[in-house]
């Protein structure tokens, strides 16, 4: 095997697609965990809370939002794959769900700053 597909756009947005629904699936249980804090023990909360205002935590919810856009432009990229006829508008596909998924992040960043 040659391997040359590995340097095809679609390749990395497959990648990044996989990845970004692992880590999330990863974030998942220590969200739930936090809305537990929340429901049963307050006081603990609010002191994850005034952790959760740290800049390296912003930076952390910020790649979350990226992991997040990312995933949900992927998927809309494979659905459009699936099931719309084949265009030469979908080789840009990978470019614009990667603009856009820095683009929703950034915007994030601002609003939390």
């Amino acid at each position: 095997m040659s391997g040359q597909h590995r340097n095809h756009a679609n390749y990395w947005a497959f990648i990044v697609h996989r990845v970004s629904g692992l880590l999330l699936a990863l974030f998942l249980p220590v969200h739930f965990q936090v809305l537990l804090l929340a429901v049963r023990k307050p006081g603990v909360f609010d002191g994850f809370a005034a952790w959760a205002e740290a800049p390296l935590v912003k930076l952390a919810e910020t790649v979350l939002v990226i992991l997040l856009a990312a995933h949900l432009t992927g998927g809309l990229r494979l659905l459009a794959i699936e099931f719309l006829p084949w265009r030469d508008w979908q080789k840009s596909v990978v470019a614009v769900t990667a603009g856009l998924s820095l683009v929703v992040g950034l915007v994030y960043l601002l609003n939390v700053s």
